[in-house]
């Protein structure tokens, strides 16, 4: 077993900050259709950063792994910080293997990173990550104007130019 796999497996087992907490702001509850794995997510948002995210997780080992992953990455983070952590690891997922996570920004949301190849679990990938946004966006952050910046993904990058023949 590889260290991203044996990663996986320990936000699997020992999901870091789970259980239902208040007090909170917005509490959000998605499941995803195709195999059944289930999220209620609390958030709470204090002078633009995100204090705490309390979650119940149900499911796949990839979809509570994430989420947990998504806990121990964004809470005590500045709000634009913690999108642009959710918009690299989107970008990763959805990228069939073409965008590689960035460890500073992503920390260990790397680990998932071999999820991308196969599309049907990206969704239990994202699925905590998509709970997060929705439940700031009840709370009342304009999520559009709040990303301090966007990652590039494979299909922004540029072109490598070719030489010139002589």
């Amino acid at each position: 077993m590889d260290l991203y796999q044996q990663l996986i497996l320990d936000h699997s087992k020992a999901p870091v900050r789970a259980g239902l907490r208040e007090p909170f702001d917005a509490e959000v509850h998605h499941v995803n259709p195709t195999c059944g794995d289930e999220v209620t997510l609390r958030v709470r948002v204090a002078d633009g950063v995100v204090e705490d995210i309390s979650y119940a997780a149900h499911g796949c080992s990839i979809s509570v792994a994430s989420t947990s992953i998504l806990a121990e990455e964004v809470t005590g983070r500045p709000v634009p910080e913690a999108l642009d952590t959710y918009a690299a690891m989107k970008a990763m997922l959805t990228s069939r293997g073409q965008v590689p996570g960035d460890e500073d920004v992503i920390g260990d949301g790397v680990a998932l990173s071999g999820v991308s190849r196969y599309p049907a679990r990206v969704k239990c990938a994202l699925l905590g990550w998509a709970a997060f946004t929705d439940a700031l966006a009840r709370a009342g952050v304009d999520i559009a104007a709040t990303s301090t910046d966007q990652p590039v993904t494979a299909a922004q990058a540029p072109s490598p130019t070719p030489e010139p023949r002589s």
